[in-house]
């Protein structure tokens, strides 16, 4: 149980911080480079898995913390749930760094 507990946490604080560390460079105030940037997806249907893995990844965090971490198997989903996201997220951040280069 204790184990489940401090991965949750860990795993989600990472994720902040990482989310917090790809903010970087559109608050810099070079914006130049992101004003041509347009990212459509060639199918509106291939939205469907990012939207579910953030709804998932919303409604796991928030189940989690009203019960303050006390359900293991909660807790585990939170952490697939999350690393999942975080690998999604550096390969859309990794694309549109390529992009703005």
């Amino acid at each position: 149980m204790k184990t489940s507990q401090i991965a949750a946490k860990a795993v989600v604080r990472v994720f902040f911080i990482l989310l917090l560390l790809a903010l970087i460079p559109f608050l810099q105030g070079d914006t130049a480079k992101w004003q041509h940037l347009y990212l459509a997806p060639k199918h509106t249907y291939m939205l469907a898995f990012p939207i579910l893995l953030i709804l998932g990844f919303i409604t796991l965090l928030v189940l989690c913390s009203i019960k303050k971490y006390s359900k293991a198997d909660l807790n585990w989903l939170l952490v697939i749930n999350t690393v999942v996201l975080i690998a999604y997220a550096a390969t859309l951040y990794s694309s549109i760094y390529r992009l703005v280069q």
